[in-house]
């Protein structure tokens, strides 16, 4: 969660296990199925990712979304979706730097800060 101005949003991100490359992130004000399902299908236009399995947690919304959209899933709690929540938590600690807020930032600046971040991340691995 990335805490803006006045409203809380919620960090998608693709994350593949195997590099730690960040495949595509994005900022939403809520998790729900339909947000889901507009990430992934913009996860798909970007990669090729009809034979991936996704690891995911136990979000029913992000289960749903997987299943609408005829993508595999797996659920993991622990192994390699430690991985990728090692992303999460060097993000959530890069922005804890100015109190996991962006003050006086719009969504856009945040996610675009976000994007940004991830480019980086990926060029360094």
């Amino acid at each position: 969660m990335i805490q803006l101005p006045d409203q809380r949003y919620w960090l998608y991100a693709a994350v593949d296990p195997d590099t730690n490359e960040f495949l595509h992130v994005r900022l939403y004000p809520t998790r729900t199925t339909a947000l889901t399902e507009m990430f992934l299908r913009k996860l798909k236009e970007k990669h090729d990712v009809e034979n991936a399995v996704f690891l995911v947690d136990s979000a029913p919304w992000i289960k749903t979304a997987l299943h609408h959209l005829r993508l595999r899933f797996q659920y993991e709690k622990h192994r390699n979706r430690n991985t990728v929540e090692r992303l999460f938590q060097e993000i959530k600690r890069r922005t804890s730097q100015f109190g996991n807020c962006f003050r006086n930032a719009d969504p856009a600046t945040a996610e675009t800060w976000l994007q940004s971040y991830a480019y980086c991340w990926n060029q360094l691995i």
